[in-house]
Formats: C-alpha cells, structure tokens, sequence
C-alpha cells in the first residue's frame, strides 16, 4: 500500500502530516539540547564541588591524606571529578550524533518536502488551465450551435414567406450554411479540448500525482527512521561511557574498601610519637626526721613539690622551660639525700603544731598534685625550643622518635643527589673518554667545568652524609629517653657531673637534649615499589616528565598521587614517569 494509489485525492492531510512529522523532529532537537545543557551543568555542579571540598596545596587536609580514610575521600572526589567528565562526553556525543546531525538532515527534508509540493502545485494548476480551455472550447460551440440553429430557422422560415425576393432567400440559407460551418468547427474543437483534458487528466490522477505522493511517502518513511536512530543513539550515547562510569563507581567503593582504620592509628603514632618515657613516681622525701625541734619557725620552710623544684632548677645550659629562674646554692633537692640535722635541743616549732609529720605531707601533697594533673600539663613541661641554627639543622628541636625519621629521611635526600651527582660524573667520564678518542666529537677540555663542578658537588655531599650518619648514630647511642635520676643532683642542689644522666654546663649547646632509637642507613640506587597499578585506558605519555603505557599494562608505583591527580610509576626496565592517577587501577602494599 503506497499513499499515490490510497490518497490520491488527501493532498492537504499528506501536505499536513508531513509537516507534523518535521515539526516532531525538531521538537525532538529541541529536547535533546535542553538535556545536553542539563548534563553540562550537573557536570559543573560536579566539578565545583570536587574542587570545593579537594584540599589545598600545604594545607593541613593535604597532609592528612597519609591516612586512609582521607585518602579515600581524596579517591572519591577525584572520581567524582571523573564521573563529571563523564557526564560532559555525554552532552558533547549528543550535541554532536543526535542534534547537529538531526538539524543537519531536518533541512534538506525541508527542501525535499517543499519541492514535491510544488511539484503537485504545478501539476494541479496545469490541469486547471487545461479544464478552463476545455470549457472554454465547450461554452463556444454551444453558443455558436444555438446561432446556427436561429440561422437554419430563419433561411426556413424567409424561403416560405412569398413576399420574400430570391435573394433574401438566398443570402438567409448561405447565413445558415455558415453558422452550421462554424458550430461543425467549435464541435470538433470542443472533442479535441476534452480529450486533451481526459488525457491529462488521467495523467495527474494516475502517474504524476501518485509518483509525488509515493515520493512524499519515502521521504516521511526515512524521516522516521532517522528519527528513531535518534531515538537509540540517546540511550547508547549514555550507554557506551557507562563501563566508565561503572569504574568510577568501582574506584568510589575500592576507595571505601582501603580504609584501614588500624593502619591509620599506627600512622598517627609514627607521626607523633615523641620516643619520651612516662614520668616515674614522685618520691616522698620524708622530711619529718631532720627537724630540729629547738629550731625557730624560721628555720623551716614549706617543702616543695619534686616537678616543681625541678622547674626551678633549670641552669642557663638547657633554657628549656625557664630562662630567668635561677637554682639558689642553698635549695634543697628533691632527687638527693637531706642535709644532716642539728640536734634537737630546743622546743618543737609552733608551726607544726601537734604533729609535724601530718602537716609536711600535707604540704608536699598540695604542692605536688597540681603540677602532675593532667597530661598538658607533661607536655608543656617537655616543650623543646630551638637552641641555635646548627640544632635546628640537627633536628634536635624535634622529640627523639620524630628527630630519628627526619634525619633518616634527610640522609636518604642526600643519598639520592649523591646518586645522581655519581651517575653524571660517571656518564661525563665516558664522555671524556669518546672526546679523546674521536677529537672530531668535541673537545675534551670543555667538560673540564662539569667535571669539576660534579666532584664538588659529591664533595660537599659526602660531608653532609657523613654529617647526618654522625647525628643520626649519636642520637641512637643516647638511651631510650630522658630519664630524671635520683643522683643528678648533689645535696647543694648543683649537677653533679658524675652522676649517670646528668648533663654538665660545659656541654656544647648544639648537643640535643634527647635521646633517639638508632637506624641503619641502607643506600639504595633506585625507590623501592611502594605498590603496582594496572593500565584502564592507554596514555601516550607525550608530555615531558610522563610515561607512556597500554591499556591492561602492569607497573610498578614509586611514589602515590599527592593530590595533583597524578602518580609516578617504573617499568621493569627502569623507565620511571609520571601517569594520571584517574587512568590506572592503583594497589598499595600494606
């Protein structure tokens, strides 16, 4: 069934539906554009929000991202940002398979469909005119028939008048004879006009008004197909990045299942951990023995606690907690043994009242107790300073656990450079060498400067090496912590430079005040892996810096992403660079 043979005569509802069918495909642009403008901005919204809640560059947030479950939100805003990415090759695949190539084929439908019509419009109005000749042509013979017939009744009627001459008869019959003539004429025009117009006739209602229509058919029949591929291409331009966005939900879960949340308390014990020990018990120094009861009450004075005796007796060697008190040569310690009284000779000291012994561990326990209530207290009470710019080199102002990871960590830096300072006098070296063999490569005197330049450089390097091994062993061979020995004041309430622990005013002040673990330095040429990623999608590492990879190519991490999106891995070759984070699945070892 075509539309030429069933609507032959439904020109206008062929004519309208037509033009429904143009305007459904329009419509259809239109709304693919506003859903194109809705995934742009809910990708911006995305965006926006990943960068609002991403940390700063330095920030204490970035810092924190050593710990799991920071790292894991870090993860999801990065997938996030991601998925957003996502969403904007969604609008863009749109704007470009469905509404730009819609719009495109909506023209030249436009075209074609306004050609057929006029196509019908001309054939239509041909017929027209060529029914006006016809009726035209049929009006004439009818007119010029009726002439000839008052012609025909008139050359009658004058032949039987007998009054009528010979001539008036004469001259009535050749007038009838003519208008006979001229009706036969209009007859044989009138046939001719209206088989002409049934031939034409013929020709609009069963070829050429059929074949536009058939035409126009073909022409709605393919704009529906276009239509309904637009109708597809919506769902599988969101279908084809769905795998990808499958794996940013994947990374998003990954991310949750990472957080290891005993990982990260031992990450924030090796973070501050002091190295300290806890402070021992408070001695009681019984000082009920030595009272001399003939004394005055000015002979006596209220004793005081341990802590606070021994913030009052820093010397100008530690100025650690107090650089203005000063240690009177007649206190007493509360760490060595009483000054042997005098002999009791006079009367006990009203002070004390009935029992002396109640009323000096009353005084003791309130003078004590304040000073050990909390642990801020502690912490206050350790607080290091910086002592000069060579301590602050040393890390000495650092607790000892801590001082032990940065010069460990500093003696690796170094270690590095050294490396590399090596490997470039090595390759000058042989440079040199090819100089000298081949003087026509270059001349062997212009890497004289780089070859200096490189063996100081590794010069001054050893010296730090050596430097910060020196400090780092002398900071192992201290002991565990600071210890307050009973014996590190003598009964003048001096130091006593004998005594195990004490710390003499000749010590040299660049010395630290604590004690560090001891660690070997191991040099090594390359990072250890620190974890292996596999390739998502393939890079081509174009950029200087990156490195190239195939999807589904495993390598191994050298140092995790930062924050900036982007990770540095190694081949087994040695390659090393940098890759998006976002491209590769990334496994860090435990």
């Amino acid at each position: 069934m075509d539309w030429g043979t069933e609507l032959w005569d439904q020109c206008d509802i062929i004519d309208k539906h037509t033009q429904s069918g143009l305007d459904l495909v329009e419509k259809y642009v239109k709304f693919v554009k506003e859903r194109t403008e809705i995934e742009q901005n809910y990708a911006k919204q995305l965006r926006n929000l990943s960068k609002k809640y991403s940390p700063k560059r330095g920030s204490k947030e970035e810092q924190e991202c050593r710990f799991s479950n920071h790292q894991a939100f870090l993860d999801i805003l990065n997938e996030m940002n991601d998925y957003a990415g996502q969403r904007e090759l969604i609008a863009e695949n749109m704007m470009i398979n469905i509404c730009i190539e819609l719009t495109k084929y909506l023209q030249e439908l436009k075209q074609e469909r306004k050609m057929h019509l006029s196509e019908v419009k001309k054939a239509q109005q041909y017929l027209e005119g060529t029914y006006k000749h016809l009726d035209n042509s049929k009006k004439r013979f009818e007119r010029e028939w009726r002439e000839a017939e008052k012609a025909a009744q008139y050359a009658e009627k004058t032949d039987q008048d007998l009054n009528a001459t010979k001539a008036d008869v004469e001259k009535a019959k050749q007038q009838a004879h003519m208008r006979t003539h001229i009706a036969e004429e209009c007859k044989n025009d009138y046939a001719s006009q209206l088989q002409k117009y049934n031939k034409e006739q013929n020709q609009f209602y069963f070829t050429d008004m059929p074949l536009i229509f058939n035409r126009l058919q073909d022409m709605d029949e393919r704009r529906i197909k276009k239509l309904a591929q637009g109708y597809i291409l919506f769902a599988d331009t969101e279908r084809h990045v769905m795998p990808i966005i499958g794996k940013c939900l994947e990374g998003i879960t990954r991310a949750g299942t990472n957080v290891n949340e005993r990982n990260d308390s031992v990450v924030l014990i090796e973070q501050h951990k002091s190295g300290f020990e806890r402070p021992g018990d408070v001695e009681f120094e019984d000082y009920s023995q030595g009272i001399n009861r003939a004394s005055s009450d000015s002979s006596l004075s209220t004793p005081k606690g341990p802590l606070e005796l021994l913030g009052r007796n820093k010397n100008k060697t530690f100025r650690l907690f107090n650089k203005k008190s000063k240690l009177p040569s007649s206190s007493i310690s509360p760490f060595s043994t009483p000054p042997t009284p005098s002999p009791a000779n006079g009367p006990p000291s009203p002070k004390f009242g009935r029992d002396p012994l109640s009323y000096c561990l009353k005084e003791i326990n309130k003078t004590v107790k304040p000073r050990i209530s909390s642990f801020r207290t502690l912490k206050r009470t350790f607080t290091p300073v910086k002592l000069t710019s060579v301590d602050s080199e040393g890390f000495t102002h650092l607790p000892p656990e801590q001082r032990r990871k940065r010069l460990q960590q500093k003696i690796d830096d170094i270690s590095k450079e050294l490396q590399k300072e090596m490997d470039q006098s090595e390759a000058l070296g042989k440079m040199k060498d090819v100089y000298e063999k081949n003087p026509q490569m270059g001349d062997p005197a212009s890497l004289a400067p780089q070859i200096t330049q490189t063996a100081q450089n590794m010069e001054r390097l050893r010296g730090e090496l050596n430097k910060y091994e020196s400090w780092l062993a002398e900071a192992g061979g201290r002991g565990d912590s600071i210890r307050y020995s009973t014996h590190s004041l003598n009964n003048n309430g001096a130091h006593n430079p004998n005594s195990p622990g004490a710390i003499s005013e000749d010590t040299d002040s660049s010395q630290a005040i604590y004690s560090e673990f001891d660690d070997e330095f191991e040099e090594e040429e390359l990072a250890a892996p620190i974890g292996q990623c596999t390739a998502l999608y393939s890079f081509p590492g174009s950029s200087e810096g990156t490195i190239s990879m195939q999807e589904g190519e495993v390598l191994s991490v050298v140092e995790e992403d930062k924050g900036d999106g982007w990770t540095r891995v190694r081949r087994n070759n040695g390659d090393e660079g940098y890759i998006p984070t976002s491209y590769a699945t990334i496994t860090l070892n435990k």
